[in-house]
């Protein structure tokens, strides 16, 4: 589970740089699909993190690690890129 939230989050992350870019260059089409990609991961991300909440909320203990936090962190990362590149997105287009 950790690690699906490191790749998922990076993932997010990733794809949130290659929507920039894009705009960047005015393929606004493949920076909406990027975000979209960006916004999948996460979502991925996201979904094992609550699989994680939940288990602990249960009852199941968490062991708190430098790799768990890394996973929160890159997590944290994507999403907030994800925010950031659309509205950097949205700069583009009306330029």
């Amino acid at each position: 589970t950790i690690m699906q939230l490191i790749v998922y989050g990076g993932n997010g992350k990733s794809c949130s740089m290659e929507a920039i870019r894009a705009a960047k260059s005015g393929d606004f089409k493949l920076a909406d699909e990027k975000i979209k990609e960006a916004e999948e991961s996460l979502l991925q991300a996201h979904h094992a993190q609550t699989e994680m909440l939940t288990g602990e909320a249960n009852g199941e203990k968490v062991e708190l690690s430098l790799l768990m936090i890394h996973a929160q962190d890159r997590l944290m990362t994507g999403t907030a890129f994800k925010d950031l590149a659309k509205e950097i997105i949205d700069l583009y287009r009306v330029k």
